[in-house]
């Protein structure tokens, strides 16, 4: 059995090639449904926070567009940390101004970003994910906090610390001779006396 194609009708699709048209339809919905969530408020954050860092208004251009050669968000790199960005291309075509976010990525990597906060290059410079390059952003405004040569401004909440305990030997020992003697307190028991004092569960709003 085949069917037309809505998108080009003089076509026809089998069913197995329908499925995976339809298929690739809503996956391609759904990407740009949520890489198209944009929130205007912390794109002005983040340009607010940038300006102030390198001490340079942004051209009369949309948010995506005075980022998308990477000359700024390079210029932000080297004021938080100067020389991790060598050189930074001004002119010589689309080629250098990918360039310039590659560098970027490699600049935030080096600074402690996290991987996975990192949008790909083709986010900014085909637009796909604006979101993304904003997330970024705020990834390094939270690295900022762990630098502690770094004055300031900052861009967003502290993040919380670790509460990272240490333990002496002695101190490791006691704890599982402790463990140990729980786990032997429960020899000989009967079910009725394990299950007394069992957690029970608690259905709320019926």
């Amino acid at each position: 059995m085949k069917i037309r194609n809505e998108k080009y009708p003089n076509d026809v699709l089998s069913i197995r090639g329908a499925s995976v048209y339809i298929e690739n339809k809503i996956i391609n919905k759904f990407t740009f449904d949520v890489a198209g969530k944009r929130d205007p408020d912390q794109e002005r954050e983040a340009q607010a926070w940038i300006e102030s860092v390198i001490g340079e208004r942004f051209p009369p251009l949309p948010y995506e567009l005075a980022l998308r050669d990477g000359i700024i968000l390079c210029k932000l790199m080297n004021r938080l940390q100067p020389g991790i960005i060598t050189k930074i291309n001004t002119s010589g075509g689309d080629y250098k101004m990918m360039d310039n976010l590659s560098q970027f990525q490699k600049a935030c990597v080096k600074y402690g970003v996290p991987d996975v906060d990192l949008f790909q290059t083709t986010d900014l410079w085909d637009q796909k994910n604006i979101a993304l390059v904003t997330t970024t952003i705020f990834a390094i405004g939270r690295t900022c906090y762990k630098h502690p040569e770094w004055r300031g401004p900052f861009l967003g909440p502290k993040p919380s610390e670790e509460n990272k305990r240490e333990f002496t030997e002695s101190q490791l020992r006691a704890g599982e001779a402790i463990i140990g003697l729980q786990a032997g307190s429960n020899r000989g028991a009967t079910q009725a006396g394990q299950n007394f004092g069992a957690s029970r569960k608690i259905i709320l709003g019926k």
